[in-house]
């Protein structure tokens, strides 16, 4: 009997195709799980990755919201082009506290994921509220309106409980001062330094320049922490891992 004849005896028996299906998937399976029991961890910690701030983490909720990942992606590649236009190639580590990651399948826009501080506050808000006077060529719907939607701090201590339940390493001080962090983030006039010391290199301001705390305000401190938190200037890879 050929190759082709016993080829096609599995095909045309269906129990014994289900059979030898299960056991190619079972065995593959195995292969790719198992070493992850012998790992201390699958990520390499980077220095300088911290949680979300409240308003950095309420402004990834909007950006989830809204689709943003449908568009722009927050992953660059380790290809050349890709890190001379964007910068240093992502790392697992800067997506460890991301649920869910916001990698994306597709650009129609640019890449995010070293978007901060590469344009200024007022340059986000226009972008935001008229994406076409800033970028002609550009197909990004508007939404202005956010700058018009004003929020508190209602939800934010249940924002961080959900995160810090899920395995980000939220302390029991980062649940309990939520609501203030929230909001001392986005005035430049209020007592900061305790957010500061809970959120190193976290930016105060008026992100939008508008009064009060709007949905525009939290989504451009998201945009603004990306890419910022590791110092690829000082960075080494992990040569053992």
């Amino acid at each position: 009997m050929g190759i082709l004849d016993k080829h096609k005896v599995i095909e045309t028996n269906a129990t014994l195709l289900l059979v030898l299906s299960f056991l190619v998937v079972t065995i593959g399976g195995l292969v790719q799980i198992v070493p992850l029991f012998y790992l201390e961890n699958t990520i390499e910690k980077v220095e300088g990755m911290r949680p979300y701030s409240p308003l950095e983490l309420t402004g990834r909720s909007i950006y989830v919201r809204e689709g943003c990942y449908v568009c722009h992606s927050q992953m660059i590649r380790p290809m050349r082009d890709e890190v001379e236009r964007y910068g240093h190639y992502s790392l697992a580590a800067e997506s460890m506290y991301d649920h869910p990651f916001q990698w994306g399948s597709k650009r129609t826009g640019p890449d995010l994921a070293r978007v901060g501080g590469r344009y200024s506050d007022d340059w986000h808000a226009v972008h935001l509220r008229d994406p076409q006077s800033v970028v002609p060529e550009s197909v990004m719907p508007k939404y202005g309106f956010l700058e018009n939607n004003l929020i508190t701090a209602k939800y934010t201590q249940d924002l961080i409980k959900t995160h810090q339940f899920v395995g980000v390493p939220y302390t029991d001080a980062m649940v309990e001062n939520a609501a203030a962090d929230f909001r001392v983030q986005a005035d430049p006039d209020s007592d900061y330094d305790d957010m500061l010391e809970r959120y190193p290199g976290a930016q105060v301001r008026n992100f939008d320049g508008k009064p009060g705390i709007s949905e525009s305000d939290a989504l451009i401190a998201y945009l603004q922490v990306l890419g910022t938190m590791v110092d690829f200037s000082t960075f080494t890879p992990d040569a053992s891992r």
